[in-house]
């Protein structure tokens, strides 16, 4: 058994430490345009500075060198303190709200601190191959990468929060090219298997030049089969021009759209319009990472930083509903003709440029519905991988036959969220899944949102 594990390990220490690298690496990209003075800045309590996420993102390692590494000594207490965040089980941390209120440790510092632990990670990794625990310790250490690329994605939207069009993004040109795309796709019910499953994996093994072999967080497992009945659902994401629509004819003023505690929500922030728009003279703004623009200039794109309560309402007063996450899944992965899923909507390859808006594309922003015709699923469904994060109807809970890889990981949130598919054009490729779960409260819009409607056959 343990002359096995040792093969295992030997064949992905190398790939582990290129992602390693890689995502280390990547971190660093996107804070680059930073001032000094915008790492420790805190603009709403749920909001963290970039400084928080450059250590705490290096804390998560520490623990693993804590655990495997022995002799490793703790490189400052007041840093286990300030850069932890929900882990009970790994002592006393600074509450959430209040991570913009030191000034220490020092930006300087911070850096100091990600630079020693990569130092140390470099070697604990190099010499796993020769542990009998080092498949052990290699899926943890990918499960700090995974968790990484997370933060990367919350820093796009902090750093958006706190700077927007003042924060010197590295802003890549548009697609050009741009297909036609509307209505409604048929998707025909019965059994499905909702979930991840290894065999649907974009490798069993390593992936040559990415570092990526096999992995799913654990709240997309097990694979489990569901009954649906036959559905609709559009092959576009909602876009600006119809969400003006919506706001014109006074979707923010009626009650009868919403949801009690999303009116309530509207009433008492007075809610007018999605996140990062504003009006000016009487005409709809929104601003992003490229400046201030007429929303009647972005019709064509999906509209973003919307609350569950809004692509609700707004579902309702156009006479569809959102989409259970089941039925979001099978409409980007079913293949009638397969009679089987497929690893992304488009295929079992990975994804690319052509395939749909990720980080790697480098637009800082959303792209044109259908500019991405290539990413098309089977059914005919358009960018649901990247661009925006997509709501679902159903509400975030553990699958039949749950089990935690990785406590107070994702287990400790199955309460009060809903669920949302597909990724955004600040998540990683290599991060995004068709059956990755990400997870919000009803109220929450400040990370990259959108949906799509669905509506009973």
């Amino acid at each position: 058994m343990a002359s096995s594990i040792q093969h295992l390990a030997t064949a992905k220490v190398p790939s582990i430490a290129e992602l390693y690298s890689e995502v280390r690496a990547r971190t660093l990209e996107i804070v680059a345009p930073l001032e000094i003075e915008d790492y420790v800045v805190q603009t709403a309590e749920f909001m963290s500075p970039p400084r928080w996420h450059l250590g705490h993102t290096s804390w998560f390692f520490e623990t693993v060198l804590q655990k495997y590494q022995p002799g490793y000594r703790t490189y400052a207490d007041e840093f286990l303190f300030y850069f932890n965040s929900y882990y009970e089980g790994f002592g006393a941390r600074i509450e959430r709200p209040k991570r913009g209120t030191r000034s220490r440790p020092t930006v300087k510092e911070t850096l100091a601190y990600r630079a020693h632990i990569d130092e140390q990670m470099s070697r604990f990794v190099a010499q796993l191959s020769e542990r009998d625990d080092a498949d052990t310790i290699l899926q943890i250490v990918r499960l700090g990468l995974e968790h990484e690329m997370q933060h990367q994605e919350l820093l796009v939207y902090d750093i958006k929060h706190l700077l927007c069009d003042q924060f010197a993004a590295p802003i890549a040109p548009a697609p050009r090219s741009i297909e036609t795309v509307s209505g409604m796709a048929e998707v025909e019910g019965g059994l499905f298997e909702l979930g991840y499953s290894a065999e649907r994996g974009i490798s069993p093994t390593v992936r040559e030049g990415s570092g990526n072999y096999d992995f799913a967080f654990d709240n997309e497992k097990p694979q489990h089969k569901v009954f649906l009945e036959d559905f609709l659902i559009d092959r576009a994401p909602v876009s600006n021009g119809d969400y003006l629509e919506f706001i014109n004819l006074g979707g923010y003023r009626d009650f009868r759209w919403w949801h009690s505690a999303g009116w309530e929500k509207v009433t008492q922030e007075r809610w007018q319009a999605p996140l990062y728009w504003e009006q000016r003279d009487g005409v709809w703004m929104v601003r992003d990472f490229a400046g201030l623009h007429r929303v009647s200039d972005k019709l064509n794109e999906p509209v973003s930083h919307i609350s569950f309560f809004e692509a609700s309402a707004y579902a309702k007063w156009a006479g569809k509903r959102l989409p259970t996450e089941a039925e979001w899944e099978k409409a980007a992965m079913f293949s009638s003709v397969s009679n089987s899923k497929q690893a992304f909507p488009w295929g079992d390859e990975g994804p690319d440029e052509s395939r749909g808006n990720l980080f790697e594309n480098g637009l800082w922003g959303v792209a044109p519905i259908g500019a991405f015709p290539q990413g098309q699923s089977a059914y005919g469904c358009q960018q649901m991988i990247g661009d925006v994060w997509e709501w679902t109807t159903s509400d975030y809970t553990p699958y039949p036959g749950f089990k935690s890889d990785f406590d107070q990981y994702n287990d400790k949130f199955f309460v009060g969220q809903k669920v949302l598919r597909g990724g955004s054009f600040a998540t990683p490729r290599i991060h995004i899944r068709s059956t990755y779960r990400n997870f919000f409260h009803p109220e929450e819009r400040w990370m990259i949102s959108g949906f799509r409607c669905a509506k009973d056959a």
